[in-house]
């Protein structure tokens, strides 16, 4: 391709061209493959888990490293910084397509009611008529071949099974992707421009890329030798771990060995009420120290915090016979008031600026322009509106009323704008909140008093709301980030809205991708047979178990799980108001509502290190020690992520089994 075709009118270089776009578009279906391989196949190393995908991150590296030589060899030929940051944001949407709280759980959960059906559960009679068959699959062949394996997908059996279900849930995924980056168009220059929200998230990879023509981000992190300290420290602690995976006689450092990377202490609490603190992990995982020190002081303080505040509550609970209630005290309740809580104080400090987009998108006189925007904010207003109704209009076909599909996806939008708020402000490694508006409205509104076919809407809706590890909105929002540093909202014609229909095609090409890697791989393997049986036996049982509760044990509102949600949310507003109030206080809203769920277990004890280190730092050395030691940090981070990368993929290339630096 000419050079100077890449070269918009002010002299930046384009990074959305048709190379970078193919590039992405070709490193798809590999990098939905990889991930799937080591998520449900290998259960080894979850990168879907984390909010740094380190998959992408591996794959940005080797694309650096490559257009480095071709800077060297052939400069005309070179990737500028922003197609290497588009490619990287591509696959990062099409990573969270095929991620763990997404189609992984999607693909299992349609097999389930085909094949393991039986006299046991009356799956068969109980589920006729509750909700729409055909987006399932119906095929008894095609789904035990899916769960035992031995055979390929590449049948017309199979293939014509599948095309059906697969076909409508992407189109389902494309209208939703959608409102998500229109509600990212709305809300962007209010958060980047207005608010100067720090999205340390996008550090690194602006880092990484810096070497490329037009780049951005500082010092390339080669030429510092405080990153290849922590580079080589954290390359070589993986590496002698990895080592005593198949030779025990050589020491772990800082892990418990035989391929475990965490110590279980809850053996050590077996009597009651100390035995409530359940599982309970104690890790050193030196790559999230590394993320630890980009974020803020009190929100690092406040993860650690509220992660023991939780064991102690639970602790609490059962201390004073209050545990008959399974579900006591409500964690996921509480968590969901506060991250309630952060949604609505976030339009709220937006409410000024949410006028002057309405004024825009009405024609009349208003005080922001969107001409540097992804989208006009008629059109983007417009395609909320739009994609609110096509959403609806499905759900509707699942068996939801009107009103109850509409406050379904309000519910839905909220959590995902609080997740990319807290994302771009905080940089929080984990956004795991397990309770989602599948679960949330037929505990508050009752079971009794809704109909069959609207309970199982709600379960066909289960498998993007099981969790919310890969919430594909802040990762829309930080490729626009990055699009903005490397100088696409100044171009023109405008950059921004090519950025907005790459991404765009990457979520709907991803998401073929993610059926396709996951399809093709179970009809090898098996879900039931050398796949991951924990990771299966729960995406595809759980929520045809839990819709199979609900139509023979129907049970009314249950009060005690709104009282948890306003209790959630009136303690996430005393700790905001006291934030607000007092420099001092160290107390982070955000950290209450995250430090719930599962992947905190993994990870307080690496943030309660960064804190002490990030405290000490500031106290002795200033601003100026913190930054300059960044670079370290940025190599401990690297360090885990290339060599477990390699490690990695070495593994599924001969089906040799592997370390797992984080499981």
């Amino acid at each position: 391709m000419d050079n100077h075709s890449q070269v918009n009118k002010e002299g930046n270089k384009r990074s959305v061209t048709f190379r970078s776009v193919l590039i992405g578009l070709i490193l798809l279906p590999i990098n939905a493959y990889w991930v799937v391989c080591m998520e449900l196949i290998r259960y080894s190393s979850h990168p879907t888990t984390i909010s740094l995908f380190f998959n992408c991150i591996f794959i940005l590296v080797i694309l650096t490293l490559v257009n480095v030589v071709i800077l060297r060899l052939a400069p005309r030929y070179a990737l500028c910084q922003g197609e290497l940051l588009l490619i990287y944001s591509m696959l990062g949407i099409g990573t969270a397509m095929c991620g763990h709280d997404m189609l992984q759980v999607l693909v299992p959960m349609l097999a389930a009611p085909a094949y393991l059906s039986n006299s046991s559960n009356h799956w068969h009679t109980l589920f006729k008529g509750v909700f729409p068959h055909w987006l399932t699959l119906t095929n008894y062949g095609a789904a035990r071949d899916f769960f035992i394996g031995q055979s390929t997908l590449y049948t017309a059996a199979h293939l014509k099974a599948w095309a059906v279900p697969a076909i409508t849930w992407c189109l389902f995924l494309f209208v939703l992707l959608f409102v998500l980056q229109c509600m990212n168009v709305v809300l962007r220059k209010q958060w980047t421009d207005n608010e100067h929200l720090n999205y340390p998230l996008v550090r690194l990879p602006l880092n990484i890329t810096s070497q490329a023509p037009g780049g951005q981000g500082g010092t390339p992190l080669n030429r510092n030798k405080l990153f290849w300290v922590g580079f080589i420290l954290a390359a070589s602690i993986d590496i002698i771990n990895s080592l005593n995976y198949y030779y025990p006689s050589i020491p772990p450092i800082l892990t418990p060995g035989n391929g475990a990377s965490f110590w279980q202490i809850a053996q050590f609490f077996p009597n009651k009420p100390w035995n409530a603190i359940g599982w309970t992990a104690v890790s050193f995982y030196p790559f999230l120290i590394g993320l630890g020190m980009l974020m803020p002081m009190d929100f690092l303080f406040s993860l650690w915090f509220f992660y023991l505040f939780w064991k102690l509550e639970a602790v609490f609970v059962v201390a004073n016979a209050w545990d008959a209630d399974p579900q006591m005290p409500y964690a996921s309740y509480q968590a969901f008031g506060a991250y309630m809580l952060w949604c609505f104080s976030s339009i709220w400090l937006a409410k000024g600026y949410l006028k002057q987009v309405i004024l825009r998108a009405l024609g009349k006189p208003s005080k922001v322009d969107d001409q540097d925007e992804p989208l006009r904010y008629r059109t983007a207003l417009l395609g909320i509106a739009a994609g609110m109704v096509l959403l609806t209009g499905f759900s509707m076909v699942l068996g939801l009323s009107w009103w109850m599909a509409v406050l379904f996806f309000i519910i839905y939008l909220a959590i995902a704008l609080a997740i990319t708020r807290m994302r771009a402000e905080m940089g929080t490694p984990i956004h795991e909140l397990a309770l989602g508006p599948d679960a949330l409205m037929p505990e508050l509104l009752g079971t009794q008093m809704q109909n069959h076919q609207a309970l199982g809407g709600y379960t066909m809706l289960f498998w993007f709301n099981r969790s919310y590890r890969c919430q594909p909105m802040p990762i829309q929002l930080e490729a626009f980030k990055m699009a903005e540093i490397t100088g696409a909202g100044n171009s023109k014609p405008n950059e921004m809205r090519r950025w907005f229909w790459a991404l765009l095609l990457a979520g709907i090409v991803g998401a073929a991708c993610g059926i396709w890697a996951i399809l093709d791989l179970t009809y090898q393997f098996g879900a039931y047979a050398k796949a991951s049986p924990v990771a299966m036996t729960a995406y595809s049982t759980e929520p045809w178990n839990r819709l199979s509760g609900w139509l023979q044990s129907p049970k009314p509102p249950n009060g005690t799980a709104a009282m948890a949600v306003v209790v959630g949310l009136l303690f996430a507003a005393f700790l905001q108001a006291m934030r607000v109030r007092f420099l001092w206080w160290p107390f982070n809203p955000l950290a209450y509502a995250v430090s719930t769920g599962f992947e905190i277990n993994l990870i307080w004890m690496p943030m309660f290190i960064a804190w002490i280190t990030k405290f000490m730092l500031l106290r002795y050395g200033g601003n100026r020690l913190y930054r300059a030691s960044l670079p370290f940090f940025f190599g401990l981070i690297l360090g885990q992520f290339i060599e477990g990368s390699l490690l990695n993929i070495w593994g599924v290339a001969t089906g040799i089994p592997t370390y797992q630096f984080f499981q």
